[in-house]
């Protein structure tokens, strides 16, 4: 529940700094006095966009902050999910806005997305103003209304997961017709194209072996010159470096008994003659290799011809990613022809995926038709009290295509009176009517969603006398059951109903016009519903009859 809300510099207030009470309480005030400014607060503390225009005039930043107790209520994972210290004492959630436009958000001191600031404050507060009544014309606050009673929650979600996976099928299934069409008309040049490219019998590598054959033809005198000029250095008659390195091997194993040294000598340079032996023997060999062919040149330079072609047209740099487009030719062909047993399993798989979402609508169906005959029960037993005797509410559930929800729309129905057919509520309802449907659904509703704290703003809009009194019992009865229930009220039997009442008024001072907001004593109460009996001259029996409302003796 909210223990504490503290205000500084928004709008017209300069500080407001107030304990508020479990059970259900009461904020009165005349017509522009302030009240939807705390509301407007409370607001930007739920997570509601800020503007700094609600800044108090001359004023550099304003500060918003509230105080929940939570130890009823089972948060703590919320806190864990956004790595914030849990304390259900004292959670504290903060707002500030500067004038300069910037705005920042804290819980338990910890900073915040805006996100996650209105996150948990849907979970804290529920504020109901007049244009909530608006919920009324849309089906799905009406679906959510009949969700909540029916408590289908694992049912919607195993609903949600299947209706995903069937239409994700049928996503797969459309593209699936939608390539098949679209490779048929095009299964002739497809098929031209793996042809081409089948053709060629590309080999992986072979471009590198052309093109170094190519360069070797292409120089082929070159080659033989210099292979040529290199094996008459090392193995030429008489002037042969290999000759005469055996010659000078003689020499050293000649002296090699009187000079050791030259043993040594001996050996290294027989190692050097294998060595270059070995090499001119290479060297002749290539001589007899190199040869310049003319037709296999002309072949050669036609084969990479070819394949650079075909890099060209295919838009690749090398013969891997020719033989890639001729896999993936192969493959789309291949598609082509198994595209009617694909296409059959495919769609086999979505009418199988069809049947288990149909089944869990069908589930999500009879729960949500079990709760509104609950509704509707309960909605008669709390709208008779409120000044409709003769009252009619039903809700009809109608089977539509499957979606994200199901299968059903939901409607309610309502009559004032016997003589009227029953007919959707938003079109025959008066706005005193709906402000009690209203009433009557959040009353049902906060029994299963517990919400710590519910603030009505005017909703007794259209009402008066008796239907106001049983109206205030309804929400302090709501605010009896571990929650608690704030009413801006302009009505004295509401007001006199309340644990705690709290008055908001306007004064003009040297600084400018503010508002304040302050908790009433049991005489302060008397004196504030009496003005609201009968207006700001009260009478000795305005005082006795606001005594009566308050069951003052």
């Amino acid at each position: 529940m909210l223990k504490q809300l503290y205000i500084r510099n928004f709008t017209l207030i300069d500080t407001l700094d107030i304990q508020l009470h479990p059970g259900f309480s009461v904020i009165t005030g005349e017509t522009g006095a302030g009240k939807s400014i705390i509301l407007g607060a409370i607001g930007l503390l739920l997570g509601q966009r800020a503007d700094s225009k609600s800044i108090k005039q001359g004023a550099d930043k304003c500060i918003i902050e509230a105080h929940f107790d939570l130890a009823r209520y089972d948060m703590k994972p919320f806190f864990d999910e956004n790595d914030i210290e849990y304390d259900a004492d004292d959670t504290i959630i903060r707002r500030e806005l500067t004038a300069a436009g910037k705005s920042r958000a804290f819980i338990n001191d910890v900073p915040v997305a805006l996100a996650t600031l209105k996150d948990l404050g849907e979970q804290l507060v529920d504020v109901h103003s007049q244009h909530q009544n608006l919920l009324l014309q849309k089906q799905d606050f009406q679906l959510s209304v009949v969700d909540i009673i029916a408590d289908d929650i694992r049912e919607r979600q195993v609903y949600a997961e299947a209706f995903k996976n069937y239409h994700e099928a049928l996503r797969q299934l459309t593209t699936l017709k939608e390539d098949i069409e679209r490779s048929r008309q095009n299964q002739d040049f497809l098929q031209f194209q793996y042809n081409e490219l089948a053709g060629a019998r590309l080999v992986d590598g072979e471009q590198a072996e052309l093109e170094q054959k190519s360069e070797t033809m292409s120089h082929a005198e070159d080659i033989k010159s210099g292979l040529y000029e290199a094996d008459n250095a090392l193995s030429g008659e008489g002037t042969g470096v290999i000759t005469s390195l055996r010659s000078a091997i003689a020499a050293m194993k000649g002296i090699s008994r009187v000079f050791p040294t030259a043993k040594e000598l001996a050996e290294r340079l027989d190692t050097t003659y294998i060595e270059l032996k070995d090499i001119a023997e290479e060297i002749g060999s290539s001589l007899e290799d190199v040869d310049f062919d003319p037709a296999e040149f002309d072949a050669v330079n036609a084969r990479l011809d070819r394949i650079y072609d075909l890099q060209k047209k295919y838009r690749t740099d090398d013969i891997a990613g020719l033989l890639a487009m001729l896999a993936s030719l192969r493959q789309k062909l291949s598609n082509i022809e198994n595209s009617d047993e694909a296409l059959a399993e495919l769609q086999a798989k979505c009418q199988q995926m069809k049947g288990t979402v149909q089944k869990a609508a069908d589930a999500l169906t009879k729960l949500r038709t079990k709760a509104a005959r609950q509704i509707e029960k309960e909605m008669q037993q709390r709208l008779v009290p409120l000044g409709m005797p003769n009252v009619r509410f039903a809700i009809t559930i109608e089977q539509t295509e499957l979606g994200q929800n199901g299968q059903d729309k939901v409607s309610f129905l309502f009559s004032a009176n016997t003589s009227t057919p029953l007919q959707p509520v938003s079109q025959v309802a008066s706005g005193g009517e709906i402000a009690r449907v209203m009433l009557s659904l959040k009353a049902m509703i906060s029994g299963t969603v517990k919400l710590p704290t519910i603030i009505f703003d005017e909703i007794d809009t259209g009402v008066s006398g008796r239907v106001a009194e049983q109206m205030a019992q309804m929400m302090q009865e709501m605010g009896s059951h571990e929650r608690q229930v704030i009413s801006i009220t302009h009505l004295p039997q509401i007001a006199a109903l309340g644990t705690s009442h709290y008055k908001v008024a306007k004064a003009e001072t040297p600084d400018g016009t503010t508002s304040t907001m302050t908790e009433l004593s049991a005489d302060e109460r008397i004196t504030e519903i009496a003005q609201m009996l009968s207006g700001s001259d009260v009478s000795a029996a305005a005082i006795e009859n606001a005594k009566e409302l308050l069951k003052i003796k």
